[in-house]
């Protein structure tokens, strides 16, 4: 599922990027190259941005 019409984001790319880079919606579509346009996608974004967040800190935390 596209997160952002305007620059071509899918989901899994999004969800990709914020584990490897973190940081907010912004700063993630900058790691793919991109800046947000409409801006109509950041809430939906930052949503699976903390997903992607939580999802990480419990594998830490389950690891350890």
């Amino acid at each position: 599922m596209y997160i952002c019409i305007c620059n071509a984001i899918r989901e899994t790319d999004l969800r990709t990027a914020a584990r490897c880079c973190g940081g907010d919606a912004e700063a993630v579509y900058a790691a793919l190259g991109r800046t947000p346009q409409c801006r109509q996608c950041l809430d939906e974004a930052e949503e699976i941005i903390s997903e992607e967040a939580n999802a990480g800190g419990m594998s830490l935390s389950a690891a350890a």
